[in-house]
């Protein structure tokens, strides 16, 4: 049967001083609990009454954006609780028609607002939108956080500093500046306070494409390494605008952007290589290349560094030459190393200031002579060096062997941008040998991997695999990878990495249980000056290393840059080889070589 509920409200102020709603008993129930609640309330309301006239003057709070009075919350919810039970208490010891409209109105507010004074008012009042509730949870977090980085083996190598002539920020230090602790935090600094941050080690560089936008993060890494290079104009020649679509470089194909030269630019390092921190830029398409190259970096600086060696120096040309019997042949071949090596050597000078030729070695096969000249060249590749001194030197050669007949000017025995084993055993433009030591706490903890581990997998992959294959010159990881991505990087001719990549990886555990290792290059060929050299953005990434242009003595700038070429290949083969070994290779492709 339908609930019927009559309502009898006083009509006059004579009839409500007749309403007896509470007993003695009663009164003296809410009075105790009233005292009770401004007691406890008291507190927190002069707290925050305390904090709200901290701001400064009424004027200067009228500046701000209007807040609600978070602190009367708390004081209404326990207000009309206390309402509501003392009613529930009267009606059972005297019903009253007024007691149903009280709860009614309780309830109405019970749902409306009941439970918003639980929450602090100060994060209420920092954000009133979702309650504080985040910031309570951000709070927590960073409190527990550099704990959980410390057990995961964290700030020691959180964050690689990259240095010039120092190490980051000790030339310009950076200003003090508070962490965010949201994202929308770090979009509303400047790209100044960013690259601060970076300097400062507070942020790691290669995060900043996840908390902010990857065309922004290449804005605040340029400020970065315009602070950190050696020459801190450098960064400014490498092109960032037009923009390439940072968004689809970052994760996919580079690590570490500073632009494009159109190619995605990296830099890897510091490498501490013979006592000199450099930076190594690479252009590259491969995502997980530089951040490879860079954790090699990482794992040999820790460890004191590399040495590497010049072992030979001088590009080769290889002339064929058709003489009309064998018998011919023999006898230019033994003029030309013998008492004719002085007048061809004359001819080849004549035709450049810094060229210089070395050596020429004839191999003869029938009644062709293929004449391979060696010349130093200074500081350029010297591809048009030696080929322009060798067609001075066959004039010279005809003058003497009139019947002789020019085939070619390269024989394809020089060799060039081809695989061959002349090149492997004699060498070619720069020979370099490298070696490091790597401490065994540094194998395990940024290699993730164990010294023996790394020595099987070299012995069973780069020497019994390579063998097996027959390969020349190809007793490594991917040593052609680190190589082409300095080569585009600074101008080199790409095609000629066939060559340059040529490269024996050598492991061994030595008597303290840390891993030597070398990486054997002799035909690096390289120069700072000519061809691609004099590009502005190619220019500017030699610059970044220190050896654009001429050295102080001829050749010693494309010297240091085929050191600086073998130090990448050494980083990359490290890498590479320890993620094969702890069998992380496919997981960190997935991580940095794919779309999310």
């Amino acid at each position: 049967m339908p609930l019927t509920l009559e309502l009898n409200f006083p009509s006059s102020l004579e009839d409500l001083s007749k309403l007896k709603l509470m007993s003695k008993s009663t009164l003296s129930f809410v009075l105790m609990s009233i005292g009770l609640l401004i007691f406890a309330m008291l507190p927190k309301a002069s707290a925050t009454l305390i904090k709200s006239f901290q701001g400064g003057s009424p004027a200067k709070q009228s500046k701000k954006k209007a807040e609600p009075q978070w602190w009367v919350i708390p004081i209404l919810n326990a207000t009309v609780s206390l309402i509501f039970a003392t009613s529930v208490f009267s009606h059972l010891n005297s019903p009253h028609s007024l007691h149903p409209v009280i709860w009614s109105a309780c309830i109405v507010y019970f749902l409306g607002f009941f439970g918003i004074g639980f929450v602090d008012s100060h994060e209420l009042q920092s954000r009133p939108s979702v309650f504080g509730l985040s910031d309570l949870v951000r709070k927590e977090a960073a409190k527990t956080e550099p704990l959980r980085r410390k057990n995961e083996g964290g700030y020691e190598h959180d964050f690689v500093k990259v240095c010039g002539g120092g190490e980051f920020g000790k030339s310009q230090p950076p200003i003090a500046i508070a962490v965010p602790t949201s994202p929308s935090g770090y979009k509303s600094l400047s790209n100044e306070e960013l690259a601060n941050l970076v300097l400062s080690q507070q942020i790691k560089d290669h995060t900043l494409e996840k908390i902010l936008n990857p065309k922004r993060a290449v804005q605040v890494r340029r400020i970065v390494f315009s602070k950190t290079l050696q020459d801190h104009t450098a960064i400014e020649s490498i092109p960032s605008e037009p923009s390439l679509d940072y968004s689809k470089v970052y994760g996919a194909n580079c690590e570490i952007c500073v632009g494009y030269i159109p190619l995605p630019v990296g830099m890897a390092g510091p490498l501490m290589l013979n006592g000199e921190k450099v930076f190594i830029p690479m252009a590259t398409t491969e995502g997980c290349l530089v951040a490879s190259t860079n954790r090699g970096c990482k794992a040999i600086t820790a460890s004191g560094g590399c040495k590497a060696f010049i072992v030979n120096d001088g590009i080769t040309r290889a002339p064929c030459l058709k003489c009309l019997s064998a018998e011919q042949a023999v006898a230019l071949a033994k003029w030309s190393e013998g008492e004719g090596s002085q007048a061809l050597k004359n001819s080849f000078e004549s035709t450049t200031s810094f060229g210089k030729l070395v050596g020429i070695k004839p191999t003869v096969a029938g009644k062709n002579v293929y004449l391979r000249l060696k010349c130093f060249s200074g500081d350029a590749m010297g591809m048009n060096m030696v080929s322009k001194g060798a067609l001075a030197l066959i004039s010279t050669l005809l003058a003497k062997f009139p019947d002789v007949v020019l085939v070619a000017l390269s024989g394809n025995m020089c060799t060039d941008k081809k695989p061959s084993a002349i090149n492997w055993i004699e060498g070619r433009g720069k020979s370099v040998v490298i070696e490091c030591t790597i401490k065994k706490e540094v194998v395990d903890k940024t290699l993730k991997t164990t010294v023996d581990k790394i020595v099987d997998v070299n012995l069973q992959k780069n020497l019994i695999g390579s063998a097996m294959s027959a390969s020349v010159g190809g007793y490594n990881a991917h040593a052609a990878n680190n190589v082409t991505a300095v080569f585009l990087a600074t101008g080199q001719d790409p095609a000629q990495n066939v060559e340059s990549s040529n490269c024996i990886t050598l492991f061994e555990k030595n008597a303290e249980g840390d891993l030597w290792m070398s990486c054997t290059m002799p035909s690096i060929e390289v120069g700072t000056v000519g061809g691609g050299t004099g590009l502005a953005a190619q220019s500017a990434c030699l610059k970044a290393i220190g050896v654009k242009g001429g050295g102080e003595a001829p050749g010693d700038n494309a010297k240091k840059l085929a050191m600086v070429v073998a130090g990448a290949v050494m980083a990359g083969e490290i890498s590479l080889i320890a993620a094969l070994a702890a069998n992380t290779l496919v997981s960190a492709h997935m991580a940095h070589n794919r779309k999310k």
